[in-house]
Formats: C-alpha cells, structure tokens, sequence
C-alpha cells in the first residue's frame, strides 16, 4: 500500500487556492486532481489485498466477470467490452492469468478463429477468497457509508454516460 503523505496541508486545496489567484477560480480543477488522487490510493489499497493471489485489480476484474457469464467463458473481444479496456490490455490479462492458471484459452465453437477465455476451477477459488478480502475492507472505502457510496456512483454516472459507455435509454430499456 502507499505510503502515507502525512503532510501538514491539503496539497489540492493548496493547488487549487494558487490556480484561483492565477487563473481564476475553477472548481472542476480542484474535483479533477480529488478524483485522480483517489484513484491513487484506491488503486493502492485494492492492490494490496489481490497482490497475494498474483492478481493485479485488472485481473480480478476479469476474473469476476467470468463467474458472472453464464458458462463462466468469454470472448476476448466481450471481456474488453465489458471491462471497457483495449483488445492488447485483455490478451496480456488473459495472458497473465492463463500463465497463473486460473483460466484457460479454449477455440470458440461460434467462431473459428475466435477464442474464449475460461475460467478454472482454480480461478473460482482465488476470486472467491480475493472477494472476501476485498469486501472486508469495502473495496477501500471504508470510511464511506452505504448513502455516500451510492452518491459517489451517481455523480460520476454523467461523466460514464457523456464518454458514451452506455445510453440512459439502454438502462431503463
């Protein structure tokens, strides 16, 4: 985990006074740096409890997504669309995990070309166990109740839907 900063000021509300006196007052600037910060320390502490089982967050969150498919496999090509990452990104973390044998590579019988990345029997115990620990510690924000999760959630929604992750009318459809 990192280590803490334990600094005698807020380094973002310094940032953002001295941004107001040079630029004017832009309180996007101030949320920005917040959010990337948070990701930080967030990134750092769920890292930390899935380290121990070889996992980095990027892997666990593959891993979930194939315990949530119903034959616990997925083309690469839907593990990058749901995990919303690049087609390299999920052939180096099905790599990873093939390697680590949680899951394996298996031809997929719709397309011949294609292939699925199925989960291991192996695979289902460690997200099991990582689950557990990561549910323990709230997924690092403990310091935050069930309201202000939710609130989190939805503030940061606009900005999901505006980056065309997906459609309000999809949602309710």
């Amino acid at each position: 985990m990192a280590k803490p900063l334990a600094l005698d000021f807020d380094p973002i509300a310094r940032a953002d006074e001295l941004w107001t006196k040079r630029w004017g007052g832009v309180p996007s600037m101030g949320a920005i740096t917040s959010v990337m910060r948070a990701h930080q320390i967030l990134l750092s502490r769920v890292d930390a409890v899935v380290k121990p089982y070889g996992l980095t967050f990027a892997r666990y969150e593959a891993l979930v997504l194939l315990t949530f498919s119903r034959t616990g496999q997925l083309s690469l090509s839907k593990i990058g669309e749901r995990l919303m990452v690049h087609p390299t990104s999920v052939t180096n973390t099905v790599d990873r995990l093939v390697q680590a044998g949680l899951v394996a590579r298996r031809p997929n019988p719709l397309d011949g070309r294609g292939v699925l990345a199925a989960i291991t029997d192996r695979g289902r115990e460690v997200v099991e166990a990582a689950t557990k620990e990561l549910m323990a510690i709230e997924f690092g924000l403990e310091g935050y109740g069930p309201d202000q999760c939710r609130e989190v959630f939805d503030l940061l929604r606009p900005l999901r839907v505006d980056a065309g992750d997906f459609t309000e009318a999809a949602e309710q459809g």
